[in-house]
């Protein structure tokens, strides 16, 4: 499997350089680890921590670690990086001291909202209401949740930017909101125990993004074209292709997320992600130019799991004026980038299957 490109891992480290010494020769405790934000988490940390000598460690909460690690062995050469065994919602809480903690489990998954929604319900709260204990009973110095851009509801379409003072409809009578209701019961949650037990939450309202990793075969617009790009064409924009979206590169997405885990403020969220709106029209057609080939691009309808939000736009004013956040990589240069990296993904596999 592919890592991530050093240059990536660089732009991490100069952005975030001046945080990392109140973690030298600490714990950082992550849940979600194995997922889309977490594989970047822990390379960035692998990286920063070697390059700054920082004797530092993370430890992995996942289901299956042994599953993850055959896909993904190399971080098993890493001593500073373990897993624990167990599932979010009712984990044996490690005797190892911790001192930051990263609640990134349950990234958004619309097949799973659609078809289970209890099981999305109760991963996200009682999930969240696990972790939060044990950082209770840790006394840890950083406590980050990556929630989502969905608490605030649907956007309305005179609402170009989402601050994150707004707060629009969500139907609470409606099965499918059990994820953007999840999410902001853990925000609740994390409000709850920061007000009662001292617990120094931050929240990370995460909107859309792309890289590296970003699943290929989900609902993100974005990893379904590079996905079709892949497989020869056509694009198929599945809608009208007149909703807006926005995407901040994961390079960029790190940095916030860093910097908001150590220098946010507590239990004040902060929108992450891109304020610059396109429609998912318009990056199709950009994924297409890009690739540089002379791909078809068409429109279907028929998709059960195609999100109803026409916009879904953050402000970001809040993240740069108190944490001094900006996007530095432009969509143009994140498409590539992602582009060229699951075509090597691809290639390889297809070199390897002829060995075989």
């Amino acid at each position: 499997m592919k890592r991530l490109l050093v240059e990536d891992l660089e732009h991490i480290l100069k952005h975030t350089q001046s945080l990392w010494d109140e973690v030298r020769g600490k714990r950082i405790f992550i849940t979600g680890g194995t997922g889309f934000f977490g594989k970047w988490l822990l390379e960035s940390f692998i990286y920063i921590n070697e390059v700054l000598k920082l004797e530092s460690s993370i430890t992995v909460l996942s289901r299956n670690p042994e599953k993850f690690l055959a896909e993904f062995p190399f971080y098993a050469e890493y001593k500073n990086v373990s897993f624990l065994k167990g599932n979010v919602i009712d984990f044996e809480f490690p005797k190892e001291q911790y001192h930051f903690i990263i609640h990134a489990a349950t990234e958004v998954d619309v097949k799973l909202n659609t078809e289970e929604p209890l099981l999305m319900l109760d991963t996200i709260t009682k999930g969240t209401r696990r972790v939060l204990d044990f950082a209770k009973e840790q006394q840890v110095e950083s406590f980050l949740l990556t929630s989502s851009g969905a608490v605030y509801g649907k956007q309305p379409y005179n609402v170009t930017h989402i601050k994150e003072t707004d707060s629009f409809f969500i139907d609470i009578n409606n099965p499918h909101s059990a994820y953007a209701e999840g999410k902001r019961l853990a925000e609740l949650y994390c409000s709850i125990y920061n007000k009662q037990f001292g617990i120094p939450v931050k929240i990370a309202r995460c909107f859309a993004f792309v890289g590296p990793y970003l699943p290929l075969d989900s609902h993100f617009a974005v990893g379904n074209f590079i996905k079709d790009v892949l497989n020869g064409g056509p694009l198929i924009i599945k809608g009208d292709g007149n909703s807006y979206r926005s995407y901040l590169y994961t390079s960029d997405l790190m940095v916030w997320l860093w910097t908001i885990l150590f220098k946010g403020v507590q239990n004040r969220p902060y929108n992450v992600g891109s304020s610059s709106d396109m429609k998912i029209s318009e990056i199709a057609s950009r994924v297409a130019s890009l690739s540089g080939e002379r791909l078809e691009i068409k429109l279907s309808n028929e998709n059960k799991y195609l999100l109803e939000t026409n916009r879904y736009i953050p402000s970001v004013d809040r993240a740069q004026k108190e944490l001094g956040l900006v996007q530095s990589v432009d969509l143009n240069d994140a498409i590539s980038r992602t582009l060229l990296w699951n075509k090597s993904i691809r290639q390889n596999s297809t070199e390897s299957r002829k060995l075989i």
